[in-house]
C-alpha cells in the first residue's frame, strides 16, 4: 500500500466555440459590465457536436502524456459530470474505452463538487492498495442545461474538461481531505425536471446560494488547514471552484489568504462545474505559477448541497 495518493500528471480541454457577454446581451437584458462585475465572466466556451466523453477524451490523454503512463496502465477511472452523454452507460465507460484503458470505470454526481468527490475517492482505493494510478476526470456540456433567456443561470455557464493523474507514492500526495453534503437546499439549485426522461433546465436562488456557499468553503478551508496543522500562511495555491468571483474574494479573504494566492480562471470560461477545479489546476501548472512541491488547497461546493476540500502538496 502506497503511503500517499499523487497528483503526477494534469491536462485540460475547452472546446472552441466561444459565447461572450456580448453574444448574451443581443438575446437577454444584460450587459457586459452586469455580467463582469456581479461574476467575473467575460465569456464562456460552448460545445457544439461535441460530447462530454469528447471532452473528457482530450483533457485525458493529456493528463497522461504530462504523467508520463499509458492508458493501459490504469486501474481505474472516476469520472465527475452534471451532464452525462446518456442515462447509460456510465460516460466513465465511453471514455475508458476512447482511450485504450482495460481498467473499471464509473461516473461520480455531485455537481460542482464532483472533481473533489472524485479525487477524494481516488485517494482511497490508492491508499487501501486497489489502485496504483487513477484517472480522475471532471467533464461538463453545461450548455445542454442551460435555458440561454434564464438571465440568471445563462451568463454562468461554460462546457469543458480538466483531468488528473493519481498515482501511489511515498512522496507526499494528498494531505487532508473532507466531504459534506445537506440535501435540505435542494430547491436552491437543482435542476428542474420531476422525472429522468423529462426536460428540465438548471434554476438558482442566487442570494441564497452566495451566502451557502461563502459560509461552507470558508468554514471547510479552516478546518482542513486545522487538521493539516498548517495555516493560511503554509498554503501556496488556493484552487477553488470557478462559481463567482464574488464568492471566491469573500472565501479567500475569510481565511486571510490574498487574491495573488488565489488560481482564476472563470473569466474566459465560466462555471464549468466539476471540470473547474481540474482546469484551473492544469491551466496554472501548464503556465509555471503551480510547481512541485507547492501546498494547494482545491475545494468547491455544488447544488444538493455538496461541498468538499482536498490539501495535497503537488
Amino acid at each position: 500500500m502506497s503511503k500517499f495518493a499523487r497528483i503526477i500528471g494534469t491536462g485540460s480541454y475547452l472546446p472552441p466555440g466561444i459565447v461572450s457577454n456580448d453574444d448574451l446581451s443581443k438575446t437577454i437584458n444584460t450587459s457586459d459590465e452586469w455580467i463582469t462585475t456581479r461574476t467575473g465572466i467575460k465569456q464562456r466556451h460552448k460545445v457544439d457536436k461535441e460530447t462530454t466523453c469528447d471532452l473528457a477524451e482530450i483533457a485525458s490523454k493529456n493528463a497522461l502524456d504530462m504523467a508520463g503512463i499509458d492508458a493501459k496502465d490504469l486501474d481505474l477511472i472516476i469520472l465527475a459530470t452534471t451532464t452525462p452523454d446518456k442515462i447509460f452507460p456510465a460516460t466513465a465507460t465511453m471514455l475508458q474505452n476512447a482511450i485504450g484503458a482495460s481498467c473499471p470505470a464509473f461516473d461520480i454526481q455531485s455537481v460542482c463538487a464532483g472533481f473533489i468527490f472524485a479525487l477524494t475517492t481516488a485517494e482511497q482505493y490508492i491508499k487501501t492498495g486497489m489502485a496504483k494510478n487513477v484517472l480522475v476526470v471532471g467533464s461538463e456540456t453545461m450548455s445542454r442545461i442551460v435555458d440561454w433567456k434564464d438571465r440568471s443561470t445563462a451568463i454562468l455557464f461554460g462546457d469543458g474538461a480538466g483531468a488528473v493523474v493519481l498515482s501511489g507514492s511515498e512522496e507526499t500526495g494528498i494531505l487532508h481531505s473532507s466531504l459534506f453534503s445537506d440535501g435540505s437546499y435542494v430547491s436552491s439549485l437543482q435542476v428542474n425536471n420531476n422525472y429522468i426522461n423529462e426536460t428540465g433546465f438548471i434554476e438558482m436562488s442566487g442570494n441564497e446560494v452566495f451566502k451557502i456557499a461563502v459560509s461552507r468553503l470558508s468554514s471547510l478551508a479552516e478546518e482542513t488547514l486545522k487538521k493539516a496543522n498548517m495555516s493560511s500562511d503554509d498554503l501556496d495555491w488556493m484552487v477553488p471552484h470557478q462559481a463567482n468571483i464574488r464568492i471566491i474574494s469573500a472565501v479567500a479573504k475569510r481565511i486571510k489568504t490574498p487574491m495573488s494566492k488565489v488560481i482564476v480562471t472563470l473569466e474566459n470560461q465560466g462555471n464549468t462545474s466539476a471540470a473547474s477545479i481540474p482546469l484551473a489546476l492544469d491551466t496554472a501548472i501548464r503556465d509555471g505559477r503551480i510547481k512541485k512541491g507547492d501546498n494547494l488547497l482545491m475545494e468547491g461546493i455544488g447544488g444538493g448541497f455538496s461541498w468538499g476540500g482536498v490539501l495535497a502538496q503537488l
